[in-house]
């Protein structure tokens, strides 16, 4: 059998570089190109149609599962592997409806990062254990204290930078916060969350 053709997409070289080393220790399993961007993620996949694409959920500012769907339209070939750190079962959900067919985290065992990617080449979908269980017993729209917090701020019409000052957290932890509530709650845009917000009484009408 021919190896499984990989593209790495992450926007940490010593990332990608640790997978690289990972990935070619196993015989079956060929790694074809590298992207440190959504558009160098995407350039790769037109020019290789690679047979898997292990993509991080995080490029600097940019959430890259909103580039999944065209990722899949320009090469339909191509499943899509997320590894991530993000361990919330909504973000595993999103990823699954963007069109990725599995969910791994960094943090996993190598043999499970392995075991996720062949899976996942094989048509399979993959979804870490934990984030599986917690999927079923957690309900889908659960927001937790920092959510709720994070929901009435843009519902009051901060940005991100402003909301990331106020609760003296990264910028980037608050696009995760958002982007988990816009899953959680199957909406998009900041309509639809200041709606969520007055519904949960967060602000006033």
């Amino acid at each position: 059998m021919p190896a499984v053709r990989i593209v790495i997409a992450d926007d940490h070289a010593i990332v990608r570089s640790g997978l690289r080393v990972l990935l070619e220790m196993e015989a079956d399993l060929e790694v074809v190109a590298e992207a440190g961007s959504v558009e160098a993620t995407a350039e790769a996949v037109r020019e290789h149609a690679p047979d898997l694409l292990v993509l991080d959920v995080h490029f600097g500012a940019h959430n890259s599962l909103d580039a999944i769907p065209g990722l899949c339209a320009s090469s339909p070939d191509t499943r899509v592997l997320v590894l991530t750190m993000q361990d919330d079962p909504a973000f595993a959900r999103e990823a699954l409806r963007a069109g990725a067919r599995g969910y791994v985290l960094k943090e996993a065992p190598r043999n499970e990062v392995i075991e996720a990617v062949r899976a996942v080449a094989r048509g399979e979908t993959y979804l870490h254990p934990d984030l599986a269980a917690r999927a079923v017993l957690e309900p889908s729209d659960a927001l937790t204290p920092r959510e709720l917090e994070v929901l009435r701020l843009i519902a009051l019409g901060h940005t991100n930078a402003e909301i990331a000052g106020d609760l003296f957290l990264s910028i980037r932890t608050i696009e995760t916060h958002r982007a988990n509530l816009q899953a959680k709650l199957g909406v998009s845009g900041r309509a639809e969350l200041v709606r969520c917000a007055l519904e949960r009484e967060l602000i006033g009408s």
